[in-house]
């Protein structure tokens, strides 16, 4: 390792979490990669002179940190890192949008791009009369070759006819809606929830059947009030984690008492 192995025994932080830390910091400094096996509790509990319980509490630590995943039988591997997103939950960026301008390349395979009558919930959430046409599109988004995130929109055909014969693969939805059908995102809502996948998004998104999902629920209107894009997203809970800025909407910091 090019960290070095070393507790410091007259300090008063516990042995468990100085040890996560040297661990952490030979991540961060590439000693081990996503994937690699990291040595065991016995190898470890000899390099740095602590109790395999120490060893235990500091690979349970960044086990619930994501930096590990613990395989019974076969060891502890490194994690892949998540891909965190802040303006997908705070702002009315897509997904693609907010990749793009991060640097982070993503690929997209179109899976239906579809015309079908709106059932209760999509015209409910749309505001349209029940059965009329919708635009369905499924998108299943790759990051580092890796599928991350199964999309599924519903737009109002009426509004952007041109949607069901356009390219989505090599393209974002949001850019096509605002350059090719002069069509825009005044506000919305999003609702996140956790899910367990099934067997078909389990399949579709590379992970085992129950697997933990964030889903993303989603309406988005034109500056005018109407409805434009109803979603559906479900990311993978292993590779995926969204942040959100608390603002102090007083305009201080002053602590509020109950």
């Amino acid at each position: 390792m090019s960290v070095q192995p070393n507790i410091d025994r007259g300090s008063h932080v516990p042995y468990y979490l100085q040890l996560k830390e040297v661990l952490t910091e030979g991540i961060r400094q590439g000693d081990w990669g996503p994937g690699d096996l990291i040595p065991s509790e016995a190898e470890l509990g000899k390099s740095f002179g602590v109790s395999r319980t120490v060893v235990r509490q500091a690979l349970n630590e960044m086990t619930y940190d994501g930096l590990v995943v613990r395989q019974k039988g076969k060891g502890t591997f490194v994690t892949q890192p998540k891909i965190s997103s802040r303006s997908l939950v705070q702002s009315l960026e897509g997904f693609y949008g907010e990749m793009a301008e991060r640097g982070v390349p993503v690929l997209t395979q179109v899976l239906e791009q579809t015309l079908e009558p709106a059932d209760s919930d999509i015209a409910a959430n749309l505001e349209l009369e029940a059965m009329a046409p919708v635009v369905k599109l499924v998108r299943l988004r790759f990051v580092e070759e890796e599928p991350i995130v199964l999309v599924e929109s519903h737009l109002p055909y009426e509004m952007c006819r041109d949607v069901i014969k356009a390219d989505f693969e090599r393209g974002s939805l949001y850019a096509f809606l605002e350059e090719e059908c002069g069509l825009t995102i005044g506000r919305g809502w999003r609702r996140i929830e956790a899910i367990a996948a099934d067997e078909e998004v389990a399949a579709r998104l590379a992970v085992d059947l129950g697997s933990p999902l964030i889903r993303l629920k989603s309406v988005s209107y034109t500056p005018e009030g109407i409805p434009l894009e109803y979603f559906d997203a479900l990311f993978r809970g292993d590779r995926a984690r969204f942040e959100v800025e608390i603002v102090d909407i007083a305009g201080h910091g002053e602590r509020k008492r109950a």
